[in-house]
């Protein structure tokens, strides 16, 4: 059985490559101008300021055209996916990454990548609300959510789910910091952190990418597989694609003049 501290260890681990990733050059997505030039072909521009504002479910996007966006996403991100240099090749991108080996941060900076271009596709609200810094604790807990979701931890699923629900009940601007930091959702994100560090970490501590091989699939030196990569952005793909928020009767309005108080 697995020891507590070695299960906090690996999970501080896990925290550590996620952070590392999150401030590598190029890894944080522009919602606003993600969406503005994933829509361009498809709508109006008043939808598509709509969509920025409020979001593409609010704007009445159609489900195809959604759809059709988020496949665009991920055929792009996984013709990128060619060579693990690509993120931290630019100037002050290894010097981030402090203690964490360059490949397991890449590697994770390419999930990030295509997990917020497809939430926010699928009208989740902002993921970072900084400009570079570490990680607050409500978006590292969405971002480990997603990650489990992409490499097939069920109980993130649940997790996902739970703050979408809330998503949708509540007139919010940003995640639910209360429910993933204090309330209904944190103890999720903790045993998928948990998961996630167990099963990931101590292999990418233990001799790079090419050696996590249960959780991630295989991984040949230097690159990200077809075989790997695609799969992963799919799985989570037709995940955010069932929640309630994509549908236009239940999108999330992003009002910043409404105060919701935190929610139990």
């Amino acid at each position: 059985m697995t020891d507590a501290n070695d299960v906090q260890r690996s999970r501080a681990g896990f925290s550590q490559v996620l952070d590392a990733a999150a401030r590598l050059p190029g890894v944080r997505i522009d919602r606003a101008v993600y969406l503005r030039a994933a829509l361009a072909r498809y709508c109006d521009e008043a939808q598509i300021e709509t969509a920025v504002v409020r979001s593409p479910a609010v704007a009445g996007v159609p489900n195809h055209v959604v759809r059709a966006v988020a496949q665009t996403s991920i055929a792009y991100e996984t013709s990128k996916v060619t060579g693990l240099s690509a993120l931290a090749g630019v100037p002050g991108g290894l010097a981030v990454l402090g203690t964490v080996p360059a490949d397991a941060a890449q590697y994770v900076g390419h999930m990030l990548r295509i997990a917020q271009k497809l939430a926010y596709i699928y009208s989740w609200p902002d993921l970072f609300d900084d400009g570079g810094g570490d990680l607050d604790e409500a978006t590292e807990g969405i971002l480990t959510l997603f990650l489990g979701v992409m490499v097939g931890v069920q109980l993130a699923q649940a997790g996902v789910s739970k703050v979408s629900a809330i998503l949708a009940q509540q007139v919010l601007a940003q995640l639910p910091r209360h429910a993933l930091t204090k309330g209904a959702v944190y103890p999720v994100v903790k045993k998928v952190a948990a998961v996630l560090g167990v099963s990931m970490t101590k292999r990418l501590f233990a001799g790079g990418v090419a050696k996590v091989v249960p959780v991630l699939g295989a991984v040949v030196a230097g690159g990200l597989t077809l075989g790997t990569f695609l799969p992963m952005s799919r799985k989570l793909e037709r995940h955010l694609a069932s929640l309630e928020i994509t549908r236009p009767d239940r999108g999330v309005v992003f009002d910043e003049s409404v105060v919701v108080p935190d929610e139990a």
